[in-house]
Parts: structure tokens; sequence; C-alpha cells
């Protein structure tokens, strides 16, 4: 039996810490790369040399050169702008002095503008372009202040596979600025983006998570993600087999934190893939789920008794002596909460 928290005051501590999540932008790039690489995007050769290499006459040469695709932005010609989505997309990709000068020549406003365009390759030109802009924080602010949230869930709504990936991206990247997590959420971004956790392709899946994980940090945005019906889809996405265990509890993890969403994983089937996370999971999808489950034990008598008859305590013990820090303080509490509940039941 793992030591016992005997402070009330531990217990509460420990309810309200979001749990942490590694969403693939962060997990993999540095501060001078793109969000995503795809396959065919490393067989693209560099736009521009590196910065440390880079002389003011090749940035003098790439402000005239992007000023020149800014205009073709406006064209009245479909191809133009074709072409000029599709160039400033690929500038932005590879480095931060190329998204600082196209930012500067004034192109964010206009993107943002085609992201309603009916043509769907100028769309996702447009959004992959924004995505990659977005990288910079000061463009996370530029981009948002061009009202560019409610063309972003338009995308999500009518665009390509590959569009409504990266507009749930991109919105994934604006919300890292707090300001931007109550924006988006009012904004009616949460629907769309729980239809993609739910109806989307396996990378546009795993990007609508890591956006709703951002967005439940916000307190006011996990009872829209609760009511859009984010639990049954997380619950199923909990699946080994579709490689999205550790973000799903980690959503689960947040949404737990309030009674809507512990009655949503309750009803949706929820306590027994968190005890088998908690035993076969990955470091941080047994923490996650331990807080998960935590959080229904101490708020209902019988959540705690379906998640001690799914057989939780075995590997909970084995938590408490192998799992992270984070972990073992919440097993700790666990088994204190549940120690008092049961003395006072019987």
């Amino acid at each position: 039996m793992p030591r016992v928290v005997s402070s009330a005051a531990a217990s509460n501590s420990s309810l309200h810490r979001e749990p942490e999540f590694s969403p693939r932008f962060v997990e993999t790039r540095s501060r001078s790369q793109p969000f995503w690489r795809r396959p065919s995007d490393r067989l693209l050769p560099r736009i521009v040399s590196s910065p440390t290499t880079e002389t003011r006459a090749d940035l003098s040469g790439l402000e005239t050169q992007v000023k020149k695709l800014v205009e073709d932005l406006n064209s009245d010609s479909i191809d133009t702008q074709r072409e000029a989505t599709g160039q400033l997309r690929l500038l932005a990709k590879h480095n931060m002095d190329n998204r600082i000068v196209i930012s500067n020549c004034g192109a964010i406003t206009l993107l943002v503008n085609l992201l309603r365009s009916t043509d769907l390759k100028i769309q996702e030109n447009a959004v992959t372009a924004l995505l990659n802009l977005s990288i910079n924080d000061n463009n996370k602010t530029a981009i948002a202040n061009a009202e560019a949230i409610e063309p972003l869930i338009y995308v999500l709504e009518t665009g390509s596979h590959e569009a409504k990936e990266n507009s749930a991206a991109t919105l994934f990247s604006l919300s890292v600025i707090e300001e931007n997590k109550v924006r988006i959420g009012r904004s009616g971004a949460i629907g769309p983006l729980v239809d993609l956790l739910g109806n989307g392709t396996p990378r546009g899946k795993k990007d609508a998570a890591t956006a709703l994980f951002n967005l439940s940090i916000f307190h006011e945005n996990k009872a829209r993600i609760v009511a859009a019906g984010a639990v049954k889809h997380l619950v199923e996405l909990m699946d080994p087999a579709a490689g999205m265990v550790d973000k799903a509890v980690a959503v689960l993890a947040n949404l737990a934190t309030i009674p809507e969403g512990r009655n949503a994983i309750g009803q949706q089937g929820g306590i027994p893939v968190l005890v088998e996370v908690v035993e076969l999971g990955s470091a941080r999808g047994k923490e996650n789920a331990a807080a998960a489950l935590l959080q229904l034990c101490t708020n209902s008598n019988r959540f705690c008794n379906n998640v001690l008859q799914e057989g939780a305590v075995p590997p909970l013990v084995a938590l408490s002596q192998n799992g992270t820090p984070r972990a073992k303080e919440k097993v700790h509490i666990f088994f204190w909460g549940v120690l008092g509940l049961k003395a006072k039941i019987s």
C-alpha cells in the first residue's frame, strides 16, 4: 500500500493542476522549424539561406519577392492567386526571417481573406501559410487581430482534408496566447473541432485533439467541449490501434475536472479504458489517467465503486512505486480519498 497523504491542502492543489501535454508541434520543432513536416516537404529545397549567412542584400531581395507575391494575392486571376499563396506557403515554412518579412509586407490580412476562397487549393495554401507564419509569436497576435478565427472555422467546415488539419493546427498555435483561448472558444470553433476529432483523417484527429487540449485549459471551454460530444470520441481514440492514447487521455483529464465531464466519462465507458491506461500506458498516459480517476473518485461514490470494480488498485499501487513524481502524487491522494470514502461508507 503506498504512502498516504494526510493533508487536504495537498489534495486540493493537485486536483486543479492541468495535465501536461506534448502536442506534435512542440515535440518535434525548434524555434526556426515549421509546425509540420510531411514526407513530400522534406524533398523540397530551402527557399533562402540560413539566418547566420543571410546578408542584407538577401533580405532586400526577399522583400522585393514578397511584395510582388502580396500584390498577386489581390489578383483577379485564380491561377495567379494559387501561385502566390503557394509561394508564400513555402517561404513561411523555412525561416523565421521569412515569416517576419511576409508579415511586415501585409500578407496576413490578405491570406485571411483567402481562407474563404472557393478554390480549394488557394484555401489550402492560405491556411498552411498562416500556420507556418504563426510559429512567430508576434504573428500569432497579428493573425488573431486580423479576425482569422471565424475564417479558420470556415476552413474546418469546408476545406480539403489537409486544409482542415492545418486549420486545426493553426487554432492550436493561436491558442498558445491565453486571450485567444477565450476568443476561439466563444467563436464557435469547438463544434467543428470535435467533428474533426470524430470524423477526420488520422492526422486531422490528432490536430483536433491537440487544439481541444489547449482550449480545455481555459475553464469556460471545458463545458463546451463536453456539450459538443467530445468525450465519446476521446474514449474511442484510447484504443491503442488509433495511436492517440496519450492525446485523448490528456484531454479527458482536463474534462474530468468538471461535473459534466465526469458524467460523460462514466456514461461513455471511459472508466475501464482509463484503468487500462494506468496499467499499460506510457508514463505520461498513466499520469493523466490517474489524474482523471482521482477526479472521478473524489467527486462520486458511484464512480469510485466503478473504478474499484474495474481492478484499478493493483496498477495504481504499481504506479505509486514506479510512476513519475506527479503520477505518484496523484496515486497517493487517490488512496487517501478512497480510504477516507470507504471509512465513511462502512
